[in-house]
């Protein structure tokens, strides 16, 4: 459900041996992000460079900036996007379940 956007894993099971999480690394592309979805599994949102939109499904808005990181529990639904004109870089990570 991800659109206009790349990700890299950079740990987890496969890759380091991590066995609670994984971590990437994605890159959003302006209008890039992903639609209303949810999952059981914890994340944790670090924007590294540029700008992105968390939205909840109660139309709350968290605009993250660089350095700016947000926890998203299971179960909780989110969309993302990056309403602007520059790609924008964030870590995410997310509990195996």
């Amino acid at each position: 459900k991800h659109f206009n956007m790349t990700a890299l894993r950079l740990h987890g099971k496969e890759e380091t041996g991590t066995q609670q999480f994984w971590m990437g690394l994605s890159h959003f592309l302006p209008n890039g992000g992903a639609e209303m979805d949810a999952t059981p599994s914890e994340k944790l949102y670090f924007v590294l460079e540029g700008e992105i939109t968390v939205s909840t499904p109660d139309k709350q808005t968290y605009v993250l900036k660089a350095w700016d990181s947000l926890y998203v529990g299971p179960n909780e639904a989110r969309a993302i996007i990056n309403n602007t004109n520059r790609p924008a870089s964030m870590l995410v990570m997310i509990t195996y379940k």
